[in-house]
């Protein structure tokens, strides 16, 4: 055993590296002098019933992980833990602190379905003021803690960590113990509540990207948690092909075997369409003729590090990528990468099978009005070609739209800040150099040289006219988003992801709503785009949900002005399903009332009534109700429907009132299929 150690314990310094690490002993390297710090009593956590405390997890060997996700080096970090949890599942417990960087990120509502998309399978304490931060001494992200078994803070650790650096430093904690006393480390499960482990049952999942070809008259979707590309008729919307076995992976082959692993961004050259991996940090290429998929670069493992700017990697099947976020085709059949992970820019030269760095220098800042070499970007994540050399791309973590113009070898920015920082956002409208964005991961052009923003965290669709520096809104109401079709002055998104343009249409992949959304910019309409054989795209492993048979009809009802007597009062809403339908007990069903800044009171639908305690203000007033209904046919709960409602109550809080209650009513048509 003691031979056992020591190679462990060379391994475990050779791991956390330094010179300063080849001193210590086993016990200087395994064994903390501080108390780890008890948590804060009023966070939120997702993934057990019961928040945890350090007290109750003596004997556990607990792992910190410091994280906001809108970073992808936090994201990276998400596989190397379940790696952790995979084989130290006795030993270990991994605890995400989620110290959001973007407001939006700080929701505890955002962040359940981040830990859902990303299926985390550990306890996630949302740490939106920083406490459990401050109290770890964090000052990155992403940052690794670890508590050694006795309940004492033994590392604190900055940046990407690999998989070997955790696997020789646990082995060798989890062997110095077991010699020391076999009794210290408890090797019994902790109780968790995966909120993050189910699928909820949507028609799509989380998709990312989404890419409009009026030539073919097909919209191609990356149904990226579903791990799977969706081809659907533009016209008929119509499912007409899908690729991929929805299972995890990256398996080449046919359309019904391939294995894609959070796809994103999406291109089209004839009858291939390119593919952006992320996860399998690999480009892959589906041939639409021969119903086939193939990588044409990496090798399915991260890279470490990135590659010099303008290096020809000649053979990209042997280039360790990280994270291709975008991709789009310029007029000279170059496809354009945009490597989030790396933070620059890449082309691929299909015809030559070469790949490069053409933007960046890799260090992730914000840097403009310099050389393409010299440039310093932060996460690019969408991406525009406008001819003449001029790329635009969505620079997620600088909040801004900016433009590499190889013509004349110069970056510069277009909206949001120009002041090469990358902790400058908002939701600002107006001229450059003032407006801001918030983390926007989508850009497009339009017929008239606009272009058209998906300024993902203000949940918001922007726009740049032609011969103008100015960004302005034209739909989504911003704040916390929400799901509403309808005109500009109605419509909402929920931090959406991917957006491209076709004969009048903005195709909008409505990321957290699971949904694409198709904008009529003549007309100033949102309307969801629902298949007409959603039947196609059911998974066997989970339910399927799709629109209800008059959700677009009235989604937004505004009553007239309701006159109560001030104090406790309540909403009540009755519900009434056609023959042989009810409320899918699978999904909760809920409804939600709020005033204009805030969340008042929130109940499970589990009835056809219900009642919501209100408590009714003197004078004018105005709440909004809103309803997300899940039903399905008696017995046929793998075929689930939604129905979202939102009503608007006005209303007067009057002394001489004897109504203390609101009546909300909603008729449940079944779909037709």
């Amino acid at each position: 055993m003691l031979k056992k150690l020591s190679l462990l314990l060379a391994l475990s310094l050779l791991a956390l590296g330094g010179l300063a690490q080849a001193q210590r002993t086993p016990k200087e390297l395994f064994e903390g002098e501080v108390l780890a710090p008890e948590f804060p009593a009023d966070l939120d956590w997702i993934n057990v019933d019961n928040p945890l405390t350090m007290s109750g997890l003596v004997g556990k060997i607990v792992i910190f992980d410091f994280w906001t996700y809108g970073c992808i080096n936090c994201l990276h970090v998400i596989p190397v833990l379940e790696q952790v949890e995979q084989k130290f599942a006795d030993e270990v417990v991994v605890i995400g602190v989620h110290s959001a960087k973007f407001e939006n990120e700080g929701q505890t509502e955002n962040l359940l379905q981040i830990v859902q998309r990303y299926g985390i399978r550990h306890p996630v304490i949302n740490d939106n003021e920083f406490e459990v931060w401050g109290r770890y001494g964090a000052r990155a992200w992403p940052t690794i803690a670890i508590v050694d078994p006795r309940g004492y803070w033994v590392i604190r650790q900055s940046g990407e960590l690999p998989f070997e650096v955790f696997d020789n430093y646990l082995s060798g904690m989890i062997a110095y113990y077991d010699e020391i006393d076999a009794g210290i480390i408890d090797r019994r499960p902790v109780e968790l509540a995966l909120e993050g482990a189910g699928d909820p049952g949507t028609l799509l999942l989380y998709p990312g990207k989404v890419l409009a070809d009026a030539a073919g008259d097909r919209l191609f979707i990356a149904d990226s948690s579903h791990n799977r590309i969706v081809i659907a008729d533009l016209t008929t919307r119509e499912v007409l092909d899908i690729i991929g076995s929805s299972a995890r992976g990256k398996d080449d082959g046919v359309f019904e075997n391939a294995s894609f692993d959070k796809p994103q961004g999406l291109a089209l050259a004839g009858d291939l369409l390119y593919i952006a991996d992320v996860n399998s940090h690999a480009i892959r290429v589906a041939d639409l003729a021969e119903r086939t998929v193939t990588t044409v670069a990496g090798t399915g493992e991260m890279g470490r590090s990135r590659h010099e700017f303008g290096a020809p990697i000649t053979d990209p099947l042997s280039a360790r990528l990280r994270s291709p976020w975008d991709l789009e085709f310029d007029d000279l059949g170059r496809l354009h990468i945009a490597m989030a992970g790396t933070h620059q820019l890449y082309v691929y030269e299909p015809e030559t099978g070469v790949l490069y760095p053409s933007v960046g220098n890799g260090r992730e800042a914000n840097l403009n009005d310099v050389r393409l070499a010299d440039s310093e970007l932060a996460q690019p994540s969408g991406l525009y070609y406008a001819g003449e050399g001029k790329l635009y791309f969505a620079d997620s973590e600088s909040s801004t739209i900016r433009l590499a113009d190889f013509e004349n070898d110069l970056v510069t920015v277009v909206s949001g800040t120009t002041n090469n920082h990358l902790f400058q956002f908002g939701d600002i409208d107006g001229e450059l150099g003032l407006n801001r964005l918030q983390h926007a991961l989508g850009i497009e052009g339009g017929p008239n040289g606009e272009l058209f923003i998906a300024d993902t965290y203000n949940s918001r669709i922007k726009r740049i006219a032609a011969g103008e520096t100015a960004t302005h809104t034209i739909f989504g109401l911003g704040g916390l988003g929400g799901y509403v079709d309808g005109e500009a002055a109605v419509a909402e998104f929920d931090e959406p992801g991917g957006i491209s343009y076709a004969d009048g249409i903005l195709y909008v992949a409505d990321t957290n709503n699971h949904v694409i959304r198709a904008i009529g910019l003549a007309v100033g309409i949102v309307d969801t785009f629902a298949f007409s054989n959603p039947e196609a795209l059911v998974i066997e492993r989970a339910a399927l949900t799709i629109l209800g048979g008059n959700q677009a009809d009235d989604a937004v009802i505004e009553l007239e002005r309701q006159q109560v007597a001030p104090g406790a009062g309540a909403i009540t809403l009755l519900l009434n399903f056609p023959d042989q339908y009810k409320i899918n007990p699978l999904i909760d069903s809920l409804l939600a009332v709020r005033s204009e800044d805030s969340q008042l009171s929130e109940a499970v639908v589990g009835e056809r009534e219900i009642r919501l305690a209100m408590d009714w203000a003197e004078g004018e007033g105005r709440y909004t109700a809103d309803l997300t209904l899940f039903y399905c046919r008696e017995g046929e709960e793998a075929l689930c429907f939604i129905e979202e409602v939102n009503w608007i109550i006005p209303y007067e809080g009057v002394g001489d009132s004897d109504q203390s209650e609101v009546g909300l009513y909603r008729e449940i048509v079944a779909p037709a299929l």
